[in-house]
């Protein structure tokens, strides 16, 4: 069945323990830009009776649904099931547009009016979810709703599956940060609505998104049926710039996309079946994923290595999946280039112009190991220093490089110094994997991008040595995401002051 495409409600839930506060968040969420208000009468403190519920609810703006969740449905009302409805009953008789009503009340006992007809599980997914949804598609109620928790993103897909397949307007939500995108792509499918938060703390869901963040962060007016789908895998992934970036990038450069967060558990089983479902729906319009720690891996045994680019498969990483119309994917790896672009950019050098140089690589480990095969393939002389020896010299025999251990960084004759290593990565900012800038070190590189000067590159800069911040390299690698996805040139001191602002904020 053909999705919907009527425009989908941006609904922000009151949870107020008065009235008062009630009424001073609908103003917010007035203000805000949302279309609708859910008022949950069942955070009210005490409850309210059917003529309180009423009073409130004539006060409201127009658009709003009445809510008085019961306790065995993940609310807070504890009462009997008569008063429940009671109030329910006054709430619609007082101008509610919608009433929301448990899938489990029978038809008989209803309140009159608009009903949303629900169900929630909140503990996870459930096996008959759409023999669930047909049930409320045939129900009499004018608005289906279907709630439930999301252990990965592959289940939040069924969530559009449901709105796609039901003939009346459709709410479907997956519940917890594995559910976010079905909260903040529901737009692209016609969903009836998406519930959002004035605040983290005010949210009435696991996993609700904020208006701000909808508005703002995720272009939520922005978002329509021909919108392409673009996010970024890891665990964790809520700490990541990249929606910030290249949503931002998107506006700026005219691309009709969407850049959400996909929290996806360690190992390639969830990694797998998260791609199996994308590409098994090709109507997602997913065209591109960037792939972050722990799936770099994952991402290149599904891809291939017949489908990377060469120097990914050495590198035993991919952090760029590219797909097609046609459902076909390539994988690439934009660290190493970020790398050594931001390093050459800097020197005033081309790559080849890496030929035979000293590089000290610090780290042997995922960026470490980027960064070493980009060297190798350029032809410079890279000696790696790393805690466990034995893990340097494995890096070191795969590449034609040396390796030492920490023990020989006074001895260091390099050109080049490429600090690898978390030393000195925020909140830890007063570490530094050098004590002193040796003599012969002209240039030094901080693959750290927050702090932006860490204490390596200040000793550095002190010293009158040259300076490359992580920042660059950071910027590089979502700059050549963008590009290869896009066709088009990335807007790239949009996406830097994104980071800066960020960093700054």
């Amino acid at each position: 069945m053909e999705p919907q495409l009527s425009k989908t409600r941006l609904i922000c839930t009151l949870t107020g323990s008065t009235a008062e506060e009630m009424l001073e968040q609908m103003t917010l969420a007035s203000a805000g830009g949302c279309d609708a208000v859910e008022c949950r009468l069942d955070y009210l403190t005490p409850p309210p009776s059917p003529p309180q519920a009423a009073e409130l609810i004539s006060r409201l703006d127009p658009g709003v649904i009445a809510t008085c969740r019961p306790v065995r449905e993940g609310g807070r009302f504890a009462g009997s099931e008569s008063d429940r409805l009671a109030i329910l009953q006054a709430a619609s008789e007082a101008g509610a547009e919608f009433i929301d009503v448990e899938a489990d009340v029978p038809l008989e006992d209803r309140p009159e009016g608009e009903i949303i007809s629900s169900r929630h599980d909140f503990e996870k997914c459930p096996i008959d979810l759409t023999e669930l949804a047909a049930g409320l598609d045939a129900s009499p109620a004018a608005v289906n709703k279907i709630a439930f928790a999301a252990k990965n993103p592959s289940e939040a897909l069924r969530a559009f599956d449901v709105v796609r397949d039901s003939r009346k307007p459709t709410i479907a939500l997956a519940m917890g940060a594995e559910g976010l995108l079905s909260r903040i792509l529901a737009g692209k499918f016609g969903a009836f609505g998406t519930f959002a938060a004035l605040s983290e703390e005010l949210g009435s869901a696991p996993g609700q998104p904020t208006v701000a963040d909808l508005r703002d962060l995720y272009r939520w007016d922005s978002i329509n049926a021909d919108t392409e789908l673009y996010g970024v895998i890891g665990c964790p992934v809520g700490h990541s710039m990249s929606p910030a970036i290249h949503n931002a990038a998107f506006e700026a450069a005219g691309v009709n996309g969407a850049y959400v967060p996909l929290l996806i558990p360690p190992g390639c089983d969830s990694f797998n079946e998260f791609l199996d479902g994308v590409l098994s729906r090709r109507w997602l319009d997913w065209r591109g994923l960037s792939v972050t720690i722990p799936h770099k891996h994952n991402a290149l045994e599904f891809v291939g290595a017949e489908n990377c680019d060469p120097l990914a498969v050495r590198i035993g990483a991919v952090n760029t999946i590219t797909i097609s119309p046609d459902g076909t994917v390539r994988g690439d790896n934009t660290d190493y280039a970020a790398a050594i672009d931001a390093l050459c950019d800097a020197m005033g050098i081309r790559r080849d112009d890496l030929a035979g140089r000293k590089v000290a690589v610090l780290g042997a480990g995922g960026a470490g190991r980027a960064i070493v095969a980009a060297l190798a393939h350029y032809r410079a002389e890279t000696t790696i220093y790393n805690r466990t020896v034995s893990r340097g010299v494995k890096l070191a025999d795969e590449f034609g490089a040396t390796a030492c251990g920490l023990d020989a960084l006074s001895r260091m004759r390099a050109e080049i110094v490429i600090n690898c290593t978390p030393i000195g990565m925020h909140p830890n900012v007063g570490g530094s994997p050098l004590e002193r800038i040796p003599e012969t070190v002209r240039v030094v590189f901080d693959t750290i991008y927050n702090p932006i000067r860490t204490r390596l590159l200040g000793a550095a800069s002190d010293a009158g040595r040259q300076t490359v911040s992580g920042l660059e390299m950071f910027v590089n690698q979502a700059v050549a995401q963008f590009e290869t996805w896009t066709d088009k040139p990335a807007p790239r001191e949009v996406m830097r002051q994104v980071v800066l602002d960020r960093l700054r904020g």
